[in-house]
C-alpha cells in the first residue's frame, strides 16, 4: 500500500490528485475517525451505523460519482488502482459513514426541512443563477447533470446536507480563537529579519588538484553503488489513437470550408454590447418606467429606487446568444445610447439601455484552415479506432507481437532499445520517441518478456505494447565511468574545502570580527537581505538562509550548503523587526477567519467521532472491496 501510494504520487497527475483528495478528507468530514471494525454482515450492505445501512449499490454509487469528479477536473479517468493508492476508497467511506450519522441524529431529534425550503435553498444557489441574477432552470439541470445528479437525487440530497448543517452549525457557533493565539501566529507569520551574507563557491575552494589513480580507484569503491548501470528494458509498442491516425488522414479543403460556413458564426469574434437591462412584472409599469428614463432619470436611480443594485443593472459586456432571445434581438438592434421599447421576455418585460459596441470580427478561412482539417481527420479517424482495436486484438490473441500485428494492419510500431524505470537511454538523455503523457515504461517495468499485456488507453483510444527483452541492472567498472567519477570526487573535494573555511569564517565571527573582513580575506563579496518573513524568497537569497536565519538570534551567525555543498553561505543576522499586531487590519481578520473554520472543523470532527462510536459503526470489508476493486 505505501509502495503504491509513493509510485502513484511520484508525479505531477500523482501529486496533483493527493492534494485534491486531502482537500476533500478536511471539507467533506474525511478526518473523522470511524470504528476499524470490519466483518461481514450482509453481502448486500457496505456499512450499518446505527439503523441506517449503507447499500452495495448506494454505495457504488457515491464511490463511482466521486471518481469520475476527480477525473473531470483532470481530464482524464482515475484507475481503481490509483484510487486506492491515494486513499480515496477510504476518505470516500469515511465520508459516507459520518453523513449517515448525522443524518441519524437528525432523525432523533426530529429535524425536518419542508419543500418550499429546500426550493429556496437551490433558487438562491449562485451556481445555478443566469445572466439575469435569476434562477436558471436550464442551467441547473446542466451543472447538475454533469456530476451525475437527477433532479429528483440531487433535492433528496440537499435536504440531507440541510438538516446536517443545521447540527453542524449549532455544534460549530460561537467557537472563537483566543486572542493570545491570534497575537503570537501574526507575530510569527509578520516578524522580519535582515541580514548580511558571503556566498563561497568554488573560486573559494581554491585549486583541486587532479586524483592519483589510486586515490580515484579508492573513491570508486566507496561509491559504486552510485554509478550502478541501472535495469534497462527493450519494448515496442504500437497507438492507434483518433491523434495518430488522423495525422494519416488528408481533408480535401472542400470539406474544411463546408464545416467553416457551418460554425462561421462561432468561428469569429461576436458582436458584444454593454446593455443595462431592468425587468418590470408587467408592460404598463415598464412604459412608465421608459418615460421616465426618456425624461432624464438615469437607470441607476430607476434601478436603486427598485432595490437593485448598480451590477444588478449593469449586464456587463454580452453577445447576443447570451441574453433571452426577445431581449438580445431587441437590444442589438438598438443604436449606441437609445432606449428600448417594453419588452417581452421569459423573465418578464424588460427595458434595455445599450451604452457601448464592440464590433465582431468575422472569421478567416486561411487562418483557421489548418485547425478545422485536424479536426475533421480526427474525428473521422474515430471511427477508425474502433476497427482497428478489434483487428488489433484478433491479430495479438492469435499470438502476433505487437511489431508484426501493427506491422500486417499497416500501422508504425515504435521500439525502444533500451530505457530505464525513469525514462532514459543509457547516455542518461529522456526517451525522444514516447508521446507526451503515454505511461508506457513504468507498464513495461511492472511486466516480463513475452507477456500478453493488456492495452492502455491513451487519449480516446489504445496503446499494445511488448517488453522485448530485459538488461539486468549491473555494477559498472571504473572505466566505463571514469569522467562521472572523478567529476563526483572533485564536487566532494570542493564541499569539503567549503565547509572548512565556512567553518573557520564563523568561529572568527563568533570572536568578534567582521564580515567585511572575513569576506575580503576570502576572496568573496557581502551582499545583505532586509525584512524579509519566513515565508519570503528574496531574490538571490536560497531558501536554506532564510530558513536558517530565522533559527538565528540576532547578531547570531552560521553557514548553510546550498546547491548539494558546491556553494556555502555565511551569513550574521543584522536586525529582527517584530510588528506590532493591529486587529482590525484585513490580514489579522483573515487569519482569525481561518482559525475559526480550523477550530469549527475539529470541534464538529469530535462530535462526529463520538455520534459513531455511540450509535454503533460497522463495515463489511467483502463488500467494500468489491465496490473499490481491491478484491480484484
Amino acid at each position: 500500500m505505501l509502495r503504491g501510494m509513493r509510485k502513484a504520487s511520484s508525479n505531477w497527475l500523482g501529486k496533483t490528485i493527493m492534494a485534491v483528495v486531502m482537500g476533500v478528507l478536511i471539507i467533506s468530514f474525511g478526518i473523522w475517525g470511524i470504528a476499524d471494525i470490519f466483518r461481514g454482515f450482509g453481502q448486500s450492505t457496505v456499512a450499518k451505523i446505527g439503523h441506517t445501512e449503507i447499500s452495495l449499490n448506494e454505495f457504488r454509487q457515491i464511490y463511482t460519482d466521486r471518481l469520475q469528479q476527480i477525473s473531470r477536473q483532470f481530464g482524464r479517468p482515475l484507475t481503481p488502482d490509483q484510487a486506492r493508492a491515494f486513499g480515496l476508497d477510504r476518505q470516500v467511506l469515511q465520508q459516507t459513514i459520518a453523513e449517515a450519522a448525522l443524518d441519524e441524529e437528525a432523525r432523533r431529534l426530529g429535524l425536518g426541512q419542508s419543500d418550499d425550503q429546500i426550493r429556496q435553498v437551490i433558487m438562491n444557489d449562485p451556481n445555478f443563477k443566469g445572466v439575469g441574477g435569476n434562477f436558471d432552470a436550464n442551467r441547473f439541470q446542466a451543472v447538475i447533470r454533469n456530476f451525475g445528479y437527477t433532479e429528483p437525487r440531487y433535492v433528496a440530497e440537499q435536504r440531507k446536507v440541510s438538516l446536517r448543517r443545521q447540527i453542524t452549525g449549532t455544534i460549530g457557533a460561537g467557537i472563537e480563537p483566543p486572542k493570545a493565539m491570534i497575537d503570537v501566529l501574526t507575530r510569527y507569520q509578520n516578524e522580519q529579519r535582515t541580514i548580511e551574507f558571503v556566498k563561497l563557491d568554488a573560486a573559494q575552494a581554491g585549486t583541486i588538484e587532479a586524483p592519483s589513480p589510486e586515490a580515484l580507484a579508492t573513491y570508486f569503491e566507496d561509491h559504486k553503488v552510485q554509478f550502478r548501470a541501472p535495469e534497462y528494458r527493450k519494448i515496442a509498442f504500437v497507438v492507434i489513437s483518433p491523434e495518430e491516425i488522423g495525422k494519416w488522414t488528408e481533408v480535401s479543403d472542400e470539406d474544411a470550408k463546408k464545416v467553416f460556413e457551418q460554425r462561421k458564426d462561432r468561428l469569429g469574434t461576436p458582436e458584444k454590447r454593454q446593455i443595462q437591462q431592468i425587468v418590470f412584472p408587467n408592460v404598463a409599469e415598464a412604459q412608465a418606467a421608459r418615460e421616465r428614463l426618456v425624461g432624464g432619470t438615469s437607470f441607476e436611480d430607476l434601478g436603486k429606487e427598485r432595490g437593485l443594485s448598480a451590477s444588478d443593472v449593469d449586464l456587463g459586456l454580452v453577445t447576443k446568444s447570451s441574453l433571452d432571445p426577445a431581449v438580445g434581438d431587441a437590444a442589438f438592434t438598438l443604436p449606441a445610447g437609445e432606449i428600448s421599447q417594453p419588452i417581452q421576455g421569459a423573465l418578464g418585460t424588460s427595458i434595455v439601455r445599450v451604452d457601448k459596441i464592440e464590433p465582431g470580427k468575422e472569421a478567416d478561412y486561411a487562418s483557421l484552415a489548418g485547425d478545422i482539417k485536424r479536426e475533421i481527420a480526427t474525428e473521422r479517424a474515430r471511427v477508425k479506432v474502433a476497427d482497428l482495436r478489434d483487428k488489433m486484438e484478433d491479430e495479438r490473441g492469435g499470438g502476433a507481437s505487437v511489431i508484426d500485428a501493427a506491422q500486417k494492419l499497416g500501422l508504425t510500431a515504435v521500439t525502444i532499445d533500451a530505457v530505464d524505470r525513469s525514462g532514459r537511454a543509457p547516455n542518461g538523455q529522456p526517451v525522444a520517441n514516447i508521446p507526451q503523457g503515454l505511461d508506457v515504461v513504468s507498464q513495461a517495468f511492472n511486466t516480463d518478456v513475452g507477456v500478453d499485456n493488456d492495452p492502455i488507453s491513451f487519449k480516446g483510444g489504445y496503446v499494445w505494447y511488448d517488453v522485448l527483452a530485459i538488461t539486468p541492472s549491473r555494477d559498472r567498472n571504473l572505466d566505463e565511468v571514469r569522467d562521472q567519477v572523478e567529476a563526483r570526487w572533485r564536487q566532494d573535494q570542493i564541499a569539503t574545502k567549503l565547509k572548512a573555511t565556512a567553518t573557520e569564517m564563523v568561529q572568527k565571527l563568533e570572536a568578534g570580527g567582521k564580515l567585511a573582513d572575513e569576506a575580503a580575506a576570502a576572496g568573496a563579496k557581502v551582499e545583505t537581505a532586509t525584512g524579509f518573513k519566513r515565508d519570503d524568497t528574496p531574490a538571490g537569497v536560497p531558501a536554506t538562509i532564510v530558513s536558517a536565519a530565522f533559527r538565528a538570534a540576532k547578531d547570531g551567525v552560521g553557514q548553510t550548503p546550498v546547491s548539494g555543498g558546491s556553494e556555502v553561505i555565511v551569513f550574521r543576522v543584522t536586525d529582527i523587526v517584530d510588528p506590532a499586531v493591529d486587529f482590525a487590519s484585513d490580514a489579522v481578520k483573515k487569519l482569525k477567519e481561518s482559525l475559526d473554520r480550523a477550530q469549527t472543523e475539529e470541534q464538529v470532527a469530535s462530535y462526529v467521532n463520538k455520534l459513531e462510536t455511540d450509535i454503533g459503526t460497522t463495515i463489511n470489508q467483502a463488500a467494500f472491496a468489491q465496490v473499490t476493486g481491491a478484491n480484484q
